[in-house]
C-alpha cells in the first residue's frame, strides 16, 4: 500500500486526521507513532483518543509508560497510549500490559522502535517530522489497513 504523505500547516490539520482516523479504528489495530522529541506524537495521540469520545485528561504517559482509556460503543474495550521513549529493553514491554492491549483494545505506540522485533508487522506507522518551516505526516499501513487511510479529500475542514 502506498504512503499517504501529509503536510500539517497547524494543529487543527492534526486534529483533522485524528478524527479520520478514529472512525476507522478497530479492535487489535496498532499505531505506531514515530518522529523526534516534539515533533507531535502525544498532540496526535491526544487528539485520537479525544476523538473517539474520551473526556478525561489526556496527558503524556512519559513517566507512567502506559495509559489506559475505556471506549464505549466500539468493536474494542479501550485505548491504550505507551510511550516507551525510557524503555531500554524490549523484554520489559509485556510488563507494560501490551499484550492485553493488543489483544482487547486499540494500542497507540510512542517510540515504538524501543520494542524491537516485538512491534506488529501488521501495523499503522505514523512518521512525523518537524523542518523549519512546517510538520508532515507520513502514514504507511500493513494488510489490515488496506483501503482505511483517510484520503486528503476526507481531511479539509
Amino acid at each position: 500500500m502506498p504512503d499517504l504523505a501529509l503536510d500539517l500547516p497547524d494543529l487543527a490539520a492534526t486534529a483533522r486526521i485524528a478524527q479520520a482516523l478514529a472512525g476507522r479504528l478497530r479492535r487489535g489495530d496498532v499505531i505506531a507513532l514515530y518522529g523526534d522529541l516534539g515533533a507531535g506524537k502525544t498532540a496526535f495521540a491526544r487528539f485520537l483518543i479525544q476523538a473517539l469520545g474520551v473526556e478525561d485528561e489526556v496527558p503524556s504517559p512519559t513517566f507512567t509508560l502506559v495509559q489506559t482509556y475505556p471506549v464505549d460503543g466500539r468493536d474494542f474495550e479501550a485505548v491504550w497510549h505507551f510511550d516507551l521513549y525510557r524503555i531500554d529493553d524490549p523484554a520489559d514491554v509485556p510488563e507494560l500490559g501490551m499484550d492485553e492491549a493488543l489483544e482487547t483494545g486499540v494500542t497507540l505506540i510512542e517510540w515504538p522502535e524501543r520494542m524491537g522485533a516485538d512491534l506488529p508487522d501488521d501495523r499503522l506507522s505514523i512518521r512525523l517530522s518537524l523542518t523549519q518551516d512546517r510538520r508532515r505526516m507520513t502514514l504507511s499501513g500493513g494488510p489490515s489497513w488496506a483501503g482505511r487511510l483517510p484520503q486528503p479529500k476526507d481531511l479539509t475542514s
